[in-house]
């Protein structure tokens, strides 16, 4: 039996008739209000956009070819989905950031369930990363690979959260300098001490890891000293390229951010940041890679749509369109601001200019600077 609910207060209603055209008709005796329901076709329309941009249909097998399909959610793709404000501290948290374009980056923090925050931004830089997490709670740890200005940024958003340096990318920033087959003997020393990163499990291990690294330095001193001479006549390491490999991993232990598992005893670290590269942005390709053509507005809300529907608590499919602006309402917001910024600047406010009396004695009280 087909029961309709009240619109008003969501209690069950009674039929109460039926209209010319044919639609039944209800009645809500909490409320005392008739009422007709209304099939929502655009709710409908979205959400079989949603299912077709998460999985991997294309258009062409979509009804009409994908003809109707792409007029009956082309009006879709105005939307942008903002990202939740998290109230709860989570006790790990992993940030990365995905690129679409050579200048387009976007920005991700999620935790072991959910994606937290997403921010478009043209490079990783700490203004970008601030306004990530500024917008989520304070977390006991955070995982991340490194990224230029997150370690500026954390230390001024989340000053009590810990460090926690990807090991794997610190070893491959050092099998980026040695390769994975070095000609030297330096070389394959330093190749396998990076190596034994992945077996550091308890604070001795970690202690005799950084002792080694030292002595690595001390064994290999005067073949790490040898000068190379240019064409110029410049002098330059034989062997730089160890010399940063050494110097990376050097930094990170200086900064204490690559044992902070070994530290936290109350809670569970990761030593990776694997979920989010697993995780997300694997995700994340793969959809771009099924529906590849798009252009790059519509991937980066591809994205953005992935990340709200894999938040903790996306609204339904009625309210998102209720609520989520529009390239429409953002431009006329844009242009709103615009237009008071030139009124601002064209208006002299109090102690934007100066008067000529106030700077002669032309007036009652004289100032006397010149």
């Amino acid at each position: 039996m087909r029961i309709a609910k009240c619109p008003n207060c969501g209690r069950k209603s009674i039929k109460h008739g039926i209209l010319k055209s044919g639609s039944q008709r209800w009645f809500c005796k909490g409320c005392k209000v008739a009422f007709t329901l209304q099939i929502d076709t655009q709710a409908k329309s979205f959400k079989s956009f949603l299912n077709w941009l998460f999985s991997k249909e294309v258009q062409k097998d979509m009804l009409g070819q994908g003809h109707t399909f792409r007029r009956s959610t082309k009006r879709f793709w105005s939307l942008w989905p903002l990202p939740p404000k998290i109230d709860e501290p989570r006790d790990v948290v992993y940030v990365d950031g995905i690129y679409l374009s050579r200048k387009l980056c976007v920005l991700i923090c999620c935790d072991d369930m959910h994606v937290l925050g997403w921010y478009v931004c043209r490079t990783e830089n700490s203004r970008a990363w601030t306004c990530l997490i500024e917008r989520i709670a304070e977390p006991k740890v955070v995982i991340s690979d490194g990224g230029p200005g997150f370690a500026k940024a954390l230390k001024s958003v989340w000053p009590l959260a810990s460090h926690q340096r990807c090991l794997f990318h610190a070893f491959c920033q050092v099998r980026r300098y040695t390769t994975s087959r070095p000609k030297t003997m330096a070389g394959r020393d330093l190749y396998l001490i990076a190596r034994e990163l992945f077996w550091v499990k308890t604070s001795e291990s970690a202690c005799a890891w950084i002792e080694k690294l030292r002595n690595w330095r001390t064994v290999y001193n005067t073949f790490l000293q040898e000068m190379t001479t240019d064409e110029n006549g410049n002098k330059r390491s034989t062997h730089e390229r160890l010399l940063k490999a050494e110097s990376s991993l050097l930094k990170l232990v200086k900064q204490h951010t690559l044992f902070t598992f070994i530290e936290m005893a109350d809670i569970s670290v990761p030593t990776t940041n694997n979920y989010i590269e697993g995780g997300v942005n694997a995700q994340l390709r793969d959809m771009l890679r099924s529906h590849r053509g798009l252009s790059l507005e519509r991937r980066l809300k591809a994205v953005y749509w992935w990340c709200y529907m894999h938040s903790p608590r996306p609204l339904s499919i009625s309210e998102i369109l209720k609520v989520m602006p529009t390239d429409e309402s953002i431009s006329l917001i844009y242009q709103r601001f615009n237009e008071r910024n030139k009124v601002d600047y064209s208006i002299p406010q109090w102690g934007d200019g100066l008067a000529w009396n106030e700077l002669h004695k032309s007036t009652e009280f004289p100032t006397y600077w010149d």
